[in-house]
């Protein structure tokens, strides 16, 4: 999940991976597999790195905690 924020101010918290196409015309639209689009402040740049930050974060291995 990443945060973003609408036009309005008004947080908006999306599954990452429904994220089907990212458009700036210039406000930024992100369109979901769905078919929902949500129109954001989020520059483009910043949902792509928000969105590597979450991949990479959900695919590291989690440390176990030691035993010994």
């Amino acid at each position: 999940m990443i945060k973003l924020t609408r036009l309005n101010g008004q947080q908006l918290v999306i599954n990452a991976e429904m994220i089907e196409r990212i458009e700036a015309k210039p406000d930024t639209i992100i369109s979901l597999t769905t078919g929902e689009q949500y129109i954001v402040r989020d520059p483009v740049d910043e949902i792509i790195a928000k969105v590597t930050h979450y991949k990479k974060a959900i695919s590291s291995p989690q440390r176990q905690p030691s035993t010994g």
